[in-house]
């Protein structure tokens, strides 16, 4: 038998996923059958750091007690259910019990004691034990659907006008989904569409049987959303990313939407002299030939890793070092492949979660820059001015590459530390200053000290380390630190061991 290393686990598990799918429908209430406080990381603390959520207020715990795991938990289900009923919580309701990972490993199957306690009432066994969220995402859309949606509409039933879209995927827990919701939703309206159902970010369950109304869907996102695209029989795109890529998306939504081609293009030819004006200009300006000296890591979902790759490296020209997407594919490196690599040589950017930057952080990668592309981590992104995806998304990132390039220079110019006055109430000082230099001190600082040929070998191979365009600065710097350092000990020469400490100390 063969024991697999798992380190800093990126997904979460199914009950996460339906979670995130339930809570979105302002007339659901989510009894989860969960422990005392285990709850709590889904329902408050990741909702915050991650949608600045105070919590979710349609989710409750059974909170299994040890009596529970012995006996069973009917009986607390039953106790949080009349609990609910007593305070209101669900007046103008439907009732969704969720398993969990520490319920399904008591066999707390409830499907029949649910329909008994209440006829509208569902049963969602989640497989937390062996789905990822992804899966769990993909089953509770398509459990919405066929449990409040499919048998409230005739079958074969067309579409209610060709110019509604529904938008599919956008849900609680989805990096960055406001941002690229509100950029793809302007696209579709700007080529004439009509948004039918934004599901489930902005649905309900009582709206579910609406989503048929729609004669086309756009997917948000690729590791999850097509399944319930796939039965609801209509023609479905995915989002699209980078300036190919988006015009290509138009082309297609507006055949299937019934848009005229000049209409189509007249809305592209605005946008090349609007949305997209920052990116012909920052890609002619002086720091265009930056962009093919310059190497990036992408970590993200599937539909941003694929999204940025087409833009950062087919559009842009920049070099791609590796990718890893969610859910993983097997030929794509794991969090520990990632920590090795990073290690190893971090490219100048990386595209990522908390997971990446803090392998950064343990390599002291000073030249490379981390930008966040997706969850798990303290990001916040509930605005509409981030987007990923569409032409705003290339404008985005293009201008914040760009202010990158410029701190990633600026990280290594030699900037003389200013200390404050010396005062009541100031900060404590140091110690008096030694004698003044001397011009022979000055004299001798300026030389260049010799260097041995080993240190020599060692300060190259360090600075292949280091991001192309950083790589002249940091030189220097480092030649700087070694050599007042070996004056300082009074040595002659750079040696090896000086270098060494030199590295060391960043």
């Amino acid at each position: 038998m063969t024991i697999q290393l798992i380190r800093d686990i990126s997904d979460s598990s199914s009950y996460w996923g339906a979670s995130w799918v339930f809570g979105c429908f302002p007339d659901i209430h989510i009894v989860c059958d969960a422990p005392i406080g285990c709850y709590n990381l889904l329902g408050m603390a990741v909702t915050d750091y991650t949608d600045a959520l105070p919590h979710m207020d349609n989710l409750t715990p059974t909170s299994i007690r040890e009596e529970d795991v012995i006996n069973g938990t009917a009986k607390a289900l039953i106790r949080t259910i009349d609990d609910l009923r007593t305070i209101g919580s669900l007046e103008g309701k439907r009732l969704v019990v969720v398993s969990t990972a520490e319920s399904e490993m008591i066999s707390a199957d409830h499907g029949r004691l649910v329909a008994q306690i209440d006829p509208e009432a569902r049963f969602f066994w989640s497989q937390s034990l062996e789905q990822d969220e992804w899966t769990g995402r993909d089953r509770a859309l398509l459990f919405a659907w066929e449990e409040y949606g499919r048998p409230f509409v005739a079958p074969e039933a067309p579409p209610r006008s060709p110019k509604l879209v529904n938008i599919l995927g956008p849900s609680l827990g989805c990096f960055n989904a406001p941002a690229d919701l509100h950029e793809v939703r302007r696209l579709i309206t700007g080529i004439g569409g009509e948004i039918n159902l934004v599901y489930p970010y902005e649905g309900s369950i009582a709206a579910t049987p609406h989503l048929a109304d729609a004669a086309v869907n756009v997917v948000l996102y690729r590791e999850f959303g097509e399944p319930l695209a796939q039965a609801l029989e209509r023609p479905y795109l995915f989002a699209p990313f980078g300036v190919f890529g988006t015009t290509a998306f138009l082309r297609e939504l507006g055949a299937l939407i019934g848009t005229p081609t000049a209409e189509v293009e007249a809305f592209i030819e605005r946008e090349k002299r609007t949305t997209l004006q920052p990116v012909w200009d920052l890609w002619r300006g002086p720091q265009s030939d930056w962009f093919a000296t310059v190497d990036c890591a992408i970590v993200g979902g599937r539909s941003y890793v694929e999204g940025l790759r087409q833009l950062l490296g087919e559009e842009l020209g920049m070099k791609i070092a590796w990718s890893s997407g969610r859910p993983r594919r097997e030929d794509e490196p794991d969090n520990i492949e990632i920590r090795k690599r990073l290690h190893t040589k971090a490219p100048a950017f990386v595209f990522g979660s908390i997971n990446e930057k803090i392998y950064l952080a343990e390599a002291n990668a000073r030249a490379t820059h981390y930008i966040p592309s997706t969850f798990p981590g303290p990001v916040v992104r509930r605005t509409t001015g981030t987007p990923f995806m569409g032409y705003a998304g290339a404008a985005n990132i293009m201008q914040e590459l760009v202010n990158r390039f410029y701190d990633m220079v600026f990280n290594f110019l030699p900037v003389e530390t200013i200390k404050p006055p010396s005062g009541p109430g100031g900060p404590p000082q140091g110690p008096p200053p030694g004698p003044p230099s001397t011009n022979a001190d000055k004299e001798a600082a300026s030389r260049t000290m010799p260097w041995s040929t080993e240190a020599t070998e060692r300060l190259n191979a360090a600075i292949e380390q280091v991001p192309f365009l950083a790589r002249i600065s940091a030189s220097r710097s480092l030649r700087q630190a070694a050599e007042s350092m070996a004056r300082t000990r009074g040595l002659t020469e750079v040696s090896l061991p000086i270098i060494e400490e030199a590295i060391r100390q960043g």
